[in-house]
């Protein structure tokens, strides 16, 4: 089974598409499991970037398509604290999601 997971990022990549090949078995045992294998994968790459601190809580939630209260429930049902930030960060971050919600109200 072949999984490609498209993601679209306003960052210097404009789109990236990801291919991972997964044996057969292992694909059908993910698949019956439940859920979207293709968008699980992407789930994981965004909590192991958060979680390295590779990823902020912004661009996690821009890789997913969810709001920041949606993103920190994601972080929070995947029992991965939010990171502590300084305020400059913190501000920072707070502009990216007030200039995404009037772009994109959800």
């Amino acid at each position: 089974m072949t999984i490609v997971a498209d993601q679209y990022s306003r960052a210097k990549l404009r789109d990236m598409e990801v291919t991972l090949h997964i044996p057969d078995d292992i694909a059908k045992r993910l698949s019956a499991a439940g859920g979207d294998v293709s968008r699980r994968a992407l789930e994981a790459v965004a909590l192991e970037g958060y979680r390295e601190q590779t990823l902020t809580l912004y661009q996690v939630s821009e890789m997913l398509g969810l709001s920041r209260v949606e993103t920190e429930d994601f972080l929070g049902r995947h029992n991965v604290p939010l990171a502590v930030i300084d305020e400059a960060d913190l501000d920072r971050e707070a502009a990216l999601f007030e200039a995404a919600s009037r772009r994109n109200p959800r």
